[in-house]
Formats: C-alpha cells, sequence, structure tokens
C-alpha cells in the first residue's frame, strides 16, 4: 500500500523537487518520492537526477526500463506520495484472472469479437476459474521457487487438490467419477480434452519452466500407466494419494544410453526363483519429479522383451538431482536400481507388453505438450508486441521498423497455426476412442509436437533479437525472454527429439500409403 495521506499536486510543483535530497518524479499521473532511495537505484543517483528525469514525468523513461510489476511491489508503492490534481492514471493495472486485450496475446476463443467451434460457456467458465488460480497461487510460488530451487510449496500442492486439479490433468476418465471438479463448475462425465487442454495453457502462462515441470509433470506422465493398465488393488493404493498429492510419481524411461530408442534400454526385471517378484537393476536419467517422487513407472528389459513396472521408493533406490538449463524445482533426477524388489502384482500391462503401454501414453504426453508450447509461444508474443510499443530506437517505437515487424508477422503466424492444429487434433481426440487414437493420432501428434516445438525455438530466438540484451538478462525487462530462450529446448527433447517425430509421422503416413495410388 501506498502511503494513506496522499497529496494532491499540480506538474508545476512537483517540478521544484528536482535535485539530490529533493527528488520527486511522476510516473502515470502518480508522484514518487525518491530522495532516499535516490542513492540506492540500481542504476545510479546520475539516471535519476537527469533534467528529463527529477521533477518532470518519467513515464515513457521508467517504461523503457523498467516492467510494470515494479510498481506493484510494496517497497515502491510506499514511495507514492501523491497524484496529479485533475489526471487519471491511464495504465491498465493487471488483476488476477484478466484477459489480455493485446492482440494475439490470447487464443481467438478467449478473444472478444471471435468465435469458436469448439469451446463451450463450460469450457470458459472453467478458463476464468483456473486463471485466477494460477494468478493468485501458482505463479507467486513459481517465481520464488525459480529463484531458490526448491520444489513447489506443498500448500499449492494441497489447493490443487481441493479442486481436484491433479486429477483433471490426467484427462478425461473414471478417475474423475465421484470428484467434485473445480468446486462443481464441470461435471466428471462432461470434461474433455479441452477442459484438460484449458487447464494445462492456464497453468503455462505462469512463466517458469522448470517450476511448471515441478507441478507434477511427471505425475502427468507417470501416472496414465497406472490408471490404463494398473491391476484394481495397485490402483486403489496408489491413485488416491496421487491425486490428492500426498504421495508423488514419475516416468522412469530415459536412459544414458536409450533415449528415444525405447527398445534399446538396458534396465532389467529379472524373476525371482519363487516367481512372485521382479529384482529391478540398472539406471534412468533426465527423469522429471525423480528427486522427489514416491513411486517410479519403470521401463525394463525382461525375458519377454519390454516390460513396464511401478516401483515404489524403498531399498535398493537411490535418486540424485541433476543440474540442467532450468530450475531443480522440476527435480530432474539421475536414478539407480540395485537389486530392486517388486511384487510381480505392479507389472503394468502385459508381460513384455511394455511398448503398447509406453506407445498409448505417449500420444497424450505429447499432447500435452503440444497444449504447453502454444501457450508458451503466445506469451512471447505478447512481450514483444508490449516491448516493441514501448521501445524507442533512432526517436521512434522499434515497432516502426519494417525488420521488426516481419518478426512479429512469423511469430503470430507459428503461435496461431501451433494453436488451431492443436485445437483440430484435441476435437479429434473428443470424438474418438482410445483405440483409435493411437492407430490415426500418433502421427499427427508427433507433427504437431514437431513442428510446435520447431516454432518455438524460432520464436524464442526472434525474440532475443528484438530485446536485444536485455533479452539475454535474467532480471529485468527480458526476464521471461531469457527465461524462454534458455528453457524451450527442453519441449523439443522430452517426449521426442523433433527428427524422431517428424520421422515416425511420416512413417505412419506410409502404413497407409494406398497400393493403388499413382501419378
Amino acid at each position: 500500500m501506498s502511503n494513506s495521506k496522499q497529496l494532491k499536486c499540480t506538474r508545476d510543483e512537483v517540478a521544484k523537487h528536482n535535485k539530490k535530497g529533493d527528488l520527486w518524479i511522476i510516473i502515470d499521473s502518480k508522484v514518487y518520492d525518491l530522495t532516499r532511495f535516490a542513492d540506492m537505484h540500481p542504476g545510479g543517483l546520475a539516471a535519476l537526477t537527469d533534467d528529463e528525469v527529477a521533477g518532470q514525468d518519467a513515464t515513457e523513461q521508467f517504461f523503457a526500463l523498467h516492467r510494470f510489476e515494479i510498481l506493484l511491489k510494496p517497497q515502491y508503492q510506499r514511495l507514492q506520495i501523491g497524484t496529479i490534481e485533475g489526471e487519471e492514471p491511464s495504465l491498465h493495472v493487471p488483476s488476477a484472472g484478466d484477459i489480455s486485450k493485446v492482440p494475439y496475446a490470447e487464443p481467438t476463443w478467449l478473444t472478444e469479437g471471435y468465435y469458436s467451434p469448439y469451446f463451450t460457456e463450460n469450457h470458459r467458465a472453467l478458463q476464468k476459474a483456473m486463471r485466477k488460480f494460477t494468478d493468485e497461487y501458482l505463479t507467486p510460488d513459481a517465481q520464488a521457487r525459480e529463484e531458490d530451487g526448491k520444489r513447489p510449496d506443498q500448500k499449492v500442492f494441497d489447493k490443487m487438490a481441493e479442486l481436484e486439479i491433479h486429477a483433471m490433468r490426467m484427462g478425461p476418465g473414471k478417475h474423475l467419477q465421484g470428484r467434485t471438479l473445480f468446486g462443481g463448475i464441470v461435471k466428471p462425465e462432461e470434461f474433455d480434452y479441452f477442459h484438460e487442454l484449458v487447464i494445462t495453457q492456464e497453468m503455462v502462462r505462469m512463466g517458469a519452466r522448470g517450476y511448471g515441470d515441478g507441478m507434477l509433470g511427471g505425475k502427468v506422465i507417470g501416472l496414465p500407466p497406472v490408471l490404463n493398465f494398473g491391476s484394481e488393488e495397485l490402483k486403489a493404493r496408489v491413485v488416491p494419494d496421487v491425486l490428492a498429492a500426498k504421495k508423488f510419481i514419475c516416468l522412469a524411461i530415459s536412459e544414458a544410453h536409450a533415449g528415444s530408442d525405447v527398445m534399446g534400454l538396458q534396465t532389467t526385471a529379472v524373476k525371482s526363483e519363487d516367481g512372485k517378484e521382479w529384482i529391478i537393476n540398472g539406471s534412468k536419467k533426465w527423469i522429471t519429479n525423480g528427486v522427489f517422487a514416491d513411486y517410479f513407472t519403470v521401463g525394463c528389459k525382461t525375458e519377454d522383451g519390454f516390460t513396464v513396472v511401478l516401483v515404489e521408493r524403498g531399498e535398493g533406490v537411490e535418486t540424485r538431482p541433476i543440474k540442467t538449463s532450468y530450475s531443480p524445482t522440476a527435480g530432474t533426477a539421475f536414478i539407480t536400481f540395485d537389486n530392486v524388489r517388486v511384487p510381480v502384482g505392479n507389472t503394468l500391462g502385459e508381460e513384455g507388453g511394455g511398448i503398447f503401454v509406453m506407445l498409448s501414453n505417449f500420444n497424450h504426453e505429447r499432447w500435452v505438450m503440444c497444449c504447453s508450447s502454444a501457450r508458451a509461444q503466445r506469451a512471447i508474443v505478447e512481450e514483444c508486441l508490449k516491448w516493441t510499443a514501448q521501445r524507442k530506437a533512432f526517436g521512434k517505437p522499434l515497432n516502426s521498423l519494417a525488420t521488426i515487424r516481419a518478426k512479429l508477422a512469423a511469430m503470430i503466424q507459428r503461435a496461431e497455426s501451433t494453436q488451431n492444429w492443436l485445437e483440430n487434433i484435441t476435437y479429434q481426440m473428443c470424438n474418438m476412442s482410445y483405440k483409435q487414437q493411437a492407430s490415426k493420432l500418433a502421427g499427427q501428434i508427433a507433427f504437431l509436437k514437431s513442428y510446435s516445438t520447431s516454432c518455438a525455438q524460432e520464436t524464442a530466438r526472434d525474440a532475443v533479437q528484438i530485446f536485444g540484451g536485455r533479452g539475454i538478462t535474467k532480471s529485468g525487462m527480458g526476464r521471461l525472454i531469457e527465461h524462454y530462450h534458455r528453457t524451450v529446448p527442453f519441449d523439443a527433447l522430452l517426449g521426442g527429439a523433433e527428427d524422431v517425430l517428424s520421422d515416425l509421422g511420416v512413417r505412419q503416413v506410409l502404413r497407409t500409403m494406398p497400393h493403388d495410388a499413382k501419378l
């Protein structure tokens, strides 16, 4: 809060306070007394005693150097001593849940005056609630955890569990039956993939990639094999605690010698003499949430081929954090299994049928990543549109330069094409059985995932060029650009590298190529 006793000032009165020891400025019709703050200013005293700043309206100079949220911090709000008489602030102060008015900052279905054949009023109600929740609970914790590298706050996990957000992130299914979704906004039987898309895309707005994965990215890919292929006894024991965020799970497939080559895995599972247990040995690498996971959905080489087994943390299981380009809050881990004994009842699917379990899981995993990529690109479009409108070069706004407008055009085209392709595939998912999705959409989703992450990397590169040095600085005006550029390669690798997925899409095409089609 600013000082409770606010002055009503004229611009002439403010102009008198224009030197060290007596320094006022105006930002958006609000008067700030910087006298005591001047010596602490990161840019030095000279930046504040400049003739165009001291005692003057410094709105333009401020927004050329600082983000709006600076003014909302309590320590800076206390510097406000008054307002300019007869004037009202002209800048919009964003509130939790607001829809952006910046062109292309929102998908068309959320943009006033546009229509969608896919989204209903129920989807819109969920979006409104989820955005407010993200702004109030997730974003503050996300930004703090990106700084200190700690795992997301358990209180945030618990709040999400109250609203059944963890369950909704698993998509439609029987696991939603009997649950009250977001206070009753959505009925379990009406929840579809567009609802899930809304949940995922609103969470991405946190602008914290490591935290995004730390916010149970491992559960999103590690729990579906249990839901779809686990025994009823296993599901009853594991699923409730995971969806309540009392226990945590991850998917442990990748190894130092095998990533996209799932059949090249070297972790082994051998039956005990009495046949009641698996004995697992090997290691896994780059496992999201592995550091704090209680359960591990593990791909193993068995006598019958490739088998997936649920392993509980215990004797013989060791996890160590891996330093990556993004925050340790993701819990990225190197995992070793040393003679770990697991009941055969923890097998997911058929023995030797692990490839089917994983392929079924990969479609949903990659689709979720496409949802995230599409929304993250749009956030960068918004940042760049704002920056190029307020930043001046050669006496004019950046967006007056044709080269800058060309970059903006390419960014918008990539974001729009990705979102529209995504919505079409999501519609197909809503109208296909799980089996139909596996046969008809594996290639489409692979293509989209490869396309969206390729687009994202181009957008990241263009954004850095637009922001210049600020685009590689972890704080200040370009901090979101720096973060995006540094972490966007994760999306291009997780769930399958771009080249591998593009080839998968073509191989799907070739399988259905009609033999009688000739030029």
